[in-house]
């Protein structure tokens, strides 16, 4: 349980927006449940506080509740106590486990749900997952979406994030109205487990291309050249990459990244390692061939027996340079 939410219907949307309206204003009148207030989830439900949404938020962490109950929101004990007096419900959580814990649980969302609730999972797991969660809340008379962010913690603190969205089409038209308030693009990606699988697929590329910026600029400083004046080329050439642009993982290049803060915060190598492992999965079950994406698992596990597995993904530039000194 200690690391349970870390880290992210009808009746409120579609059937009921006679009464509501499809305003925010007069949306934000009816609270949104929050579960899970780690590094993603905490700037999420800050955003969704901005405009105007009260928010009901659940953490097994208190401290994380503290920063957003000075903003307003209520804390309670239990996924199950948000599903009480929230029916709409945004979870974000590290993995599989954790999805299955807090939905189905004997304090899960599922044991107090009310029907027409709309879920929305913002989390990173199997898509096998998420179409099981959503058969789930389906007998117990609930809506689920799979809706998984890229951006990082930079994006969801600026409200910037890329959602990547799966479940019923009305239901998405209905539920977009929250994403907006939390990201800046927003995409229907088809039945629930597709946003998952574009989420996959979107990391497995994001840590190909890390690794190979991180090894490039690497390389670049052997051979003399300085950091920012490789990035820079880089970046004007046909090597640019969001890994070189905008979160360059070589310190000194870049203000406002974990590579400038000894590589905390961001996204961690241990969450990078376990997105990539469920991308095997799927390659696997789908007879894909994925030879650099089963490369960069391997890597990432090896980071995280090295001692990063609490560091930036990005430290995998750290990493190769003490790999060249042993």
């Amino acid at each position: 349980m200690a690391a349970l939410f870390r880290g992210s219907r009808r009746i409120c949307f579609r059937w009921n927006k006679h009464v509501f309206g499809s305003t925010r204003s007069m949306a934000s009148k009816t609270p949104v449940g929050f579960i899970g207030l780690g590094n993603m989830g905490s700037p999420m439900a800050k955003n969704l506080i901005k405009n105007g949404y009260p928010v009901i938020a659940t953490d097994v962490f208190p401290e994380c509740c503290k920063e957003l109950q000075d903003l307003g929101a209520q804390v309670v004990d239990s996924p199950a106590y948000v599903a009480e007096k929230a029916d709409r419900i945004i979870t974000m959580l590290p993995s599989s486990p954790n999805v299955i814990e807090v939905y189905t649980g004997s304090n899960g969302i599922l044991k107090k749900v009310k029907k027409g609730t709309l879920l929305v999972d913002s989390s990173t797991i199997d898509p096998a997952v998420a179409r099981e969660m959503a058969v789930a809340a389906e007998k117990m008379g609930a809506v689920f979406m799979d809706a998984p962010v890229s951006g990082g913690v930079g994006a969801a603190s600026m409200a910037k994030l890329t959602f990547m969205v799966g479940g019923l089409e009305e239901e998405f038209k209905a539920a977009e109205e929250l994403f907006t308030c939390m990201g800046a693009n927003v995409i229907y990606c088809g039945q629930v487990g597709t946003g998952q699988a574009a989420k996959l697929c979107n990391n497995m590329l994001l840590s190909i291309g890390m690794i190979g910026t991180a090894e490039t600029m690497n390389l670049g400083i052997r051979l003399g050249l300085d950091p920012k004046l490789l990035a820079k080329i880089l970046n004007m050439s046909s090597g640019r990459c969001w890994s070189s642009d905008t979160y360059n993982p070589v310190p000194g290049v870049m203000e406002g990244v974990p590579s400038a803060n000894n590589y905390q915060g961001g996204f961690g190598t241990t969450l990078m390692a376990k997105d990539l492992g469920l991308a095997q999965n799927t390659a696997t079950n789908t007879r894909t061939p994925v030879p650099l994406g089963s490369l960069a698992h391997q890597i990432y596990r090896v980071m995280c027996s090295r001692g990063y597995a609490n560091k930036d993904f990005s430290s995998v530039f750290q990493f190769l340079r003490e790999e060249e000194a042993q």
